[in-house]
This record gives C-alpha cells, structure tokens and sequence, in this order.
C-alpha cells in the first residue's frame, strides 16, 4: 500500500466524518422545527411566517448530504476492495511463472486496480487545472489558518498535491510578485462553478461558511443572515468574523454563491 493511497482513504474517512456532523445539525434544526410546528401548528397561517419553507430547505440539505455520504463510502468501500488480495481469505495468489509479467510496470498495475468511481474522484481534482479554488496556504504549526484564493497549474495523481499560483499577492507579501504552492489535495477546497447551480451547496441562514472578502482574494469565516434564498444562485449576505464597521456595528456584505464553501473542519481563525 502506498503512502498516496493511505492519504487518500484517510482524507475521504475525514469527509465522512464531517459529513455525518453536518447532517446531525442539520436533523437537530429538523427536531427544532418540528417541535415548534407541534407546539404551535397556527404559526403556518401567519403572514410572512417561512417555516415551512425553513423545513423544506432543511430536508433538501439532508438529502444533499445524504447522497454525499453514499458517494463519499462507495468510493472508500471501492479503494479498500482494490487494496484487498483476490480470492478467499488465505488463498495465496497464483503464482506467474513468465518472469516478464512478474514484473509489470506499476502504473499498468495501479490502473487496472483503480475503481471506476475513484477513477472519477481523480479526474474532478485534475479537471481543477485553470479554475481558481480556496487554499489553505499556512502550515500546521501556525496559529490561524489562512485560506486565499488561488489558480491550480497542475495536479499530480500519484502524490495527490496541487501546484497552486497566487496571481495577486497582497503588499505585505516578499517579493511583491506571484507566490506559487504545493499542496496536498486536503487543503484544497473547489468552488462552485457560476454556470452549474448544482455544484453550489445551499447554506442556511445562521450557517458558519467560509468565503471571499469582498475586494481582496482572501477567505474568512462568516454567518449567513440571508433571511431566504429562493435560487442556490442568489447571492449570501454574510456577516464576517472581526469585521467592524465605522459605527462600531457588524456590517452585512454581499458575496456571490461562488464565492462560499463550507467551513473546514477544525478551522482556526
């Protein structure tokens, strides 16, 4: 088993965790919902009342993330059964006598024991190449964890790392010219394509997202206060983390829905 190959599984155990925290506050604000309608059922007829619309949204959610969590396992149950040896437990592999095929090029190898649907999952990271996406560009041993935004120049399957280039770096940057990364595919983060709503996920009022400040190329942790959306490609009104405006009061800033993925897991800001 390669080093690549651990990575991979581990990254996708990850997703599956965070998944799984994310439906359960999404069925607790399910629970919520339901407990008020059943305590207060006459709400419904109230002029501007959205909780059944709140209800409806949360159920797409769940649904969404449902579905994730299918494809997320198939791709997991398929990289653990290209891992596993053919046959019976304890049935040795038969032997090839040709010496030749004994020794095979490893990339013949790993091909034919790639599963289709991992095959798929390495094809969506190397389809990235000239899209912009949302890098986590510090280190580990850093206190904050800053995410900017960055253009992918390549993707290298076997080592599952992106070469990155930051096309406007800020003036407190060294050099003042364009910085270039290598990073490993979990500090990576896609973002949903303008013209395919479908790649946008659907992000609830009170939600903790992160996203793009507007007018700079860098991303912070913000709450959505969008008191609905009717189209995932509505723009979010977001109150960012630490922004203050001249009043002394937390102002509310309009970002694009391309702009806005989920907050990492364990993000330090």
């Amino acid at each position: 088993m390669s080093t690549s190959e651990i990575a991979s599984i581990l990254d996708n155990s990850k997703e599956l965790d965070r998944l799984r925290k994310e439906q359960e506050d999404v069925l607790t604000d399910i629970n919520k919902l339901h407990k008020k309608l059943q305590t207060n059922p006459e709400v419904v007829e109230k002029p501007g009342d959205m909780s059944l619309s709140k209800l409806k949204n949360l159920y797409i959610q769940a649904k969404d993330l449902a579905e994730t969590e299918v494809r997320v396992s198939n791709i997991l149950l398929s990289q653990l059964e290209a891992l596993l040896p053919p046959g019976p437990p304890g049935q040795q592999r038969r032997r090839v006598g040709n010496e030749q095929k004994k020794k095979q090029k490893k990339n013949d190898s790993d091909i034919s024991r790639v599963s289709p649907s991992m095959r798929n999952q390495l094809d969506n990271l190397a389809s990235l190449k000239g899209e912009q996406v949302a890098a986590r560009v510090t280190t580990e041993d850093i206190e904050k964890d800053e995410y900017i935004v960055v253009k992918v120049m390549h993707y290298d399957r076997e080592t599952r790392e992106f070469e990155v280039l930051d096309e406007e770096p800020g003036d407190d940057d060294e050099g003042g010219g364009q910085r270039k990364f290598k990073l490993h595919a979990s500090n990576v983060i896609p973002f949903p394509k303008r013209n395919d709503p479908s790649t946008a996920l659907d992000f609830l009022p009170g939600r903790a997202v992160l996203a793009v400040y507007p007018g700079t190329t860098a991303l912070y942790k913000a709450t959505v206060v969008n008191p609905h959306r009717k189209r995932k490609t509505d723009d979010y009104l977001l109150e960012f983390d630490d922004d203050e405006g001249e009043d002394g009061s937390m102002p509310r800033r309009t970002v694009p829905f391309h702009n806005v993925v989920a907050l990492p897991d364990g993000h330090r800001q």
